[in-house]
């Protein structure tokens, strides 16, 4: 355990540089007041790539022989590694190869293809995409980049640490999303050789937490199945090469569930005006697991790249977890004017109604033969039960039903 040395992380520091975007410490009053301490946010969701990857990616390929960037170079990824190393290899003017799973979000495919990179669809997961990775460049010669089982991309992803330690010397704890550990062990290492007594915790999605597993067991091993709405982070097993690191320089292991993902995207949307993908709000999510306070924090905010689609989902269901988007059924006379009368009661309690659904057909006795659901915007769980109780009042017996937009 001696490659990743402080000289090594000052020389990748130097060279990332030459790639990467500023991604100065950003203080949230938000998150402060929500978990006593003093929070920062180190947005690696704004770099050009749109994650941190491009770091040990680029910092990895300078240290490549010309031999082994003209055989061609050759990695796998869920999606933000794919884009680092598509871009460091066309910075330097290689061929890149990248397996990616079959579930890949769609912009993480098209923007490593824009990169320049051939992207091959394989697997259902990131260690299956990895494997046939692994057999193309054997058969073909490729030079394989690991998109973290390998110290010297890790050392590039260090450069984070070194970053944040200029902006705050006086950093107490730093929250680094896990998946294979390459993101955690440059970061970590690099703390402990700059102030052992920061604080470095890793944060895993709990359908997906292979380090957790693995620290608990002393050794590496290989989670039976990933299953979790933060895809980049959905890896079966931690790097062997990297395991001493973490389990020397990490001082804990959090896991978070994808509902408090959901809420963290939330937060982050509309406190902050940031899109973070939901492998990179681990580290925010995480926040309210902590037992301390009156602490610096750092959040590290790995990548950004998120698909439409999952973001819109994200958000309904967001919304509908903390109650801000609710539906109601009711049952009405079939007669003029009961559209109305619900549709009232609503909006004297400053309810948002956002769509409605009318079946005449519901019964055939006509005291009571119309359904109306009447999708419903509020403020949170108090409003939302104002509302409830106003349509009790109203004697409209409103019945909750899943809201569905």
């Amino acid at each position: 355990m001696n490659m990743l040395t402080l000289e090594a992380f000052e020389e990748a520091e130097e060279k990332v540089r030459e790639v990467t975007l500023p991604t100065p410490l950003i203080y949230s009053e938000h998150l402060s007041q929500l978990s006593g301490n003093k929070v920062y946010l180190k947005s690696e969701n704004m770099q050009l790539t749109g994650a941190y990857k491009v770091r040990g990616a680029y910092y990895k390929i300078s240290t490549l022989s010309d031999e082994e960037k003209q055989r061609g170079l050759i990695t796998a990824s869920a999606g933000n590694h794919a884009q680092g190393v598509a871009y460091a290899a066309k910075q330097c003017g290689a061929r890149a190869i990248v397996v990616m799973p079959t579930a890949t979000p769609l912009i993480k495919v098209e923007r490593t293809k824009k990169f320049g990179a051939e992207v091959i669809l394989y697997g259902d997961v990131y260690d299956e995409a990895c494997d046939y990775a692994h057999s193309l460049a054997e058969e073909h010669g490729y030079t394989f980049i690991h998109p973290f089982n390998d110290e010297t991309v890790a050392t590039g992803q260090g450069s984070i640490m070194m970053e944040i330690f200029k902006d705050l010397p006086t950093v107490d704890y730093v929250l680094v999303p896990v998946g294979g550990g390459g993101l955690a062990t440059g970061i970590s290492t690099f703390a402990k050789l700059l102030n052992p007594k920061i604080h470095v915790i890793g944060v895993e999605p709990s359908g997906a937490a292979c380090l957790k597993a693995s620290l608990e067991a002393g050794k590496v091993v290989t989670l039976p199945s990933a299953s979790t709405i933060a895809d980049g982070t959905a890896v079966l097993t931690p790097g062997d090469k990297l395991f001493p690191y973490l389990q020397e320089n990490l001082d804990e292991v959090i896991t978070v569930d994808d509902d408090e993902l959901i809420a963290a995207f939330l937060d982050m949307v509309e406190n902050h005006k940031m899109v973070v993908e939901n492998s990179g709000l681990l580290s925010v999510a995480a926040l309210k697991h902590l037992k301390i306070e009156k602490k610096r924090v750092v959040c590290v905010l790995s990548g950004g790249n998120m698909d439409v689609i999952t973001m819109a989902s994200v958000v309904q269901n967001g919304l509908i977890m903390r109650d801000r988007i609710f539906t109601v059924s009711v049952l009405l006379p079939d007669k003029p004017g009961q559209l109305v009368k619900v549709s009232s009661v609503i909006a004297e309690q400053k309810g948002n109604v956002i769509k409605l659904e009318h079946n005449q057909f519901y019964s055939t006795n006509r005291s009571e033969a119309v359904e109306l659901k009447v999708t419903i915007e509020a403020f949170g769980t108090e409003h939302k039960n104002q509302i409830l109780s106003a349509l009790e009042e109203g004697g409209f017996r409103p019945k909750l039903v899943r809201a569905a937009l």
